[in-house]
């Protein structure tokens, strides 16, 4: 089940749970989409997958399954990604 993280790993903006702004890689890195089409090219700076649209949890399906409350910041920020 995904993790639900609750803001950009890059630029910290909050992220909820029904946010349509909110990228994931395949391990569920998470960026807002004005940093993942922006500095990272749609691009993960941690593992070089693609990002794409979260799914949104039914709010109803978050009662029993909620959201990380876990916050992952790059403390460096984040470089532009470049394929090797």
């Amino acid at each position: 089940m995904l993790a639900l993280r609750p803001n950009c790993e890059c630029c910290d903006i909050d992220l909820p749970p029904d946010s349509r702004d909110a990228l994931i890689c395949s391990f569920e890195c998470t960026f807002c989409t004005d940093c993942a089409n922006g500095i990272l090219g749609g691009f993960c700076p941690n593992c070089g997958g693609e990002l794409v649209r979260r799914p949104i949890r039914p709010a109803q399906k978050l009662i029993n399954n909620p959201p990380s409350t876990v916050r992952v910041l790059k403390a460096e920020g984040c470089a532009p990604f470049i394929a090797a």
